[in-house]
């Protein structure tokens, strides 16, 4: 399963590791699911989670992005044909369109319209975790 993944998630699944994000990132460690990114993404995903916010030791800021590169695909894609409202949020789905994800795993599903969405399925970690998780 090839899935994209809004960087938020991959921040709540470090602070709550037993939530429905941290079964992501354990997805995405694991190797279980292909995360799909481009350099933009992974840029963001060290910006994000080197915040000092945040505090995540560097061991483990280094173990999860050694792991998106190991166990993911690196992808390049096209521009949108529409805007989004938030730019910052349109190579994730960029990504999604240009890989034919599965999913978009994002906990911001409504900064996604319906109409720019190109036929991607955009989802909570929850929603994500219940369905396309669930044995069966």
């Amino acid at each position: 399963m090839r899935i994209v993944v809004d960087t938020n998630v991959l921040v709540s699944g470090l602070l709550t590791p037993f939530g429905p994000p941290g079964v992501v990132v354990a997805q995405i460690v694991s190797g279980s699911v292909g995360l799909c990114y481009d350099g933009r993404i992974l840029a963001e995903y060290a910006d994000v989670l080197r915040r000092k916010t945040f505090s995540f030791p560097e061991t483990n800021i280094a173990a999860l992005l050694d792991a998106i590169q190991a166990n993911g695909e690196l992808v390049f894609p096209a521009p949108l044909p529409v805007r989004l409202s938030d730019p910052d949020d349109e190579p994730f789905l960029e990504i999604a369109v240009a890989s034919l994800a599965d999913y978009l795993v994002t906990g911001n599903v409504r900064h996604f319209p319906d109409s720019a969405r190109q036929g991607v399925r955009i989802v909570s970690p929850r929603d994500f975790v219940d369905t396309a998780l669930r044995p069966g």
